[in-house]
């Protein structure tokens, strides 16, 4: 991680401090389905008061845009986030290529600054459980609508790398993903073959899970990469990442952001 990355880090704990409270090391609830009424309630909590208040001191924090000018919105409706599935890795029958993890809604500030809201059912009702900046979520989800029209749209958070998946085919969305399956992609078959080499022997319950590794797959601070690989399904066990906060446990990642050019 980055000393920027870390600095930014800091700034979203203390601006999430703020909508949930004392720290916690709950794991992000995961939302059963991405109905109407979730995708309501999840843009409900995105557009909340309390939330538009820490968007603008979230946008205000490296000076680019004070917290009175931020003005965030929120714009269109939350969509859902879609993370690679332990069941899959583990080889369960039948089991999808990819499971629901949050919603997210898209922030925006007055100077063009985008974040991504990640809300979640908690004891509480929905909340917003983390601040990420930038547009993944939404870029790649157009991306891949695109790419492969009515796919599933899914990121593979040990390496960063995102896919659209349909069929028997899993597509590449970004140079992450490329690297891993090449800019044809593969055959969901390969696929598979390729999580279960990498990931397999890293589930929760294995050897490498028991030593502490957060289940094999959070990047140790002071990694090499620049930014939290991770995310509320960044460990196969579906555990939080760095630093869960509130009793919602609300994670707060900083993850490498690109621009899609696949």
């Amino acid at each position: 991680m980055t000393a920027r990355a870390a600095a930014v880090g800091l700034a979203a704990v203390a601006l999430l401090a703020a909508l949930g409270g004392q720290a916690a090391a709950a794991p992000v609830p995961q939302p059963q389905a991405a109905t109407a009424e979730n995708r309501a309630a999840a843009h409900e909590a995105a557009a909340a008061p309390d939330t538009l208040a820490t968007l603008s001191r979230f946008f205000a924090r490296e000076g680019k845009v004070s917290a009175a000018a931020a003005q965030p919105r929120i714009e269109g409706d939350a969509i859902p986030v879609s993370y690679l599935a332990p069941e899959f890795v583990a080889g369960k029958a039948g089991a999808p290529v990819a499971r629901l993890e949050f919603l997210a809604s898209e922030a925006v500030s007055s100077d063009g600054q985008k974040a991504a809201l990640w809300t979640a059912r908690t004891g509480a009702g929905w909340q917003v459980v983390n601040i990420a900046t930038g547009d993944d979520e939404f870029r790649y989800a157009r991306l891949g609508a695109g790419k492969l029209p009515g796919g599933t749209v899914f990121r593979e958070p040990q390496i960063d790398a995102w896919y659209v998946a349909g069929g028997e085919r899993v597509l590449p969305l970004d140079e992450d993903a490329v690297r891993a399956v090449g800019p044809a992609g593969v055959s969901l078959g390969a696929y598979r073959a390729r999580v279960v080499k990498a990931y397999g022997d890293k589930l929760p319950g294995s050897a490498y899970a028991e030593r502490g590794l957060a289940g094999g797959f959070a990047e140790p601070v002071g990694g090499d990469g620049d930014g939290a690989a991770g995310g509320p399904g960044a460990v196969l066990a579906g555990g939080a990442g760095a630093l869960a906060l509130g009793a919602a446990g609300a994670a707060v990642l900083l993850r490498r952001r690109r621009t899609a050019g696949v």
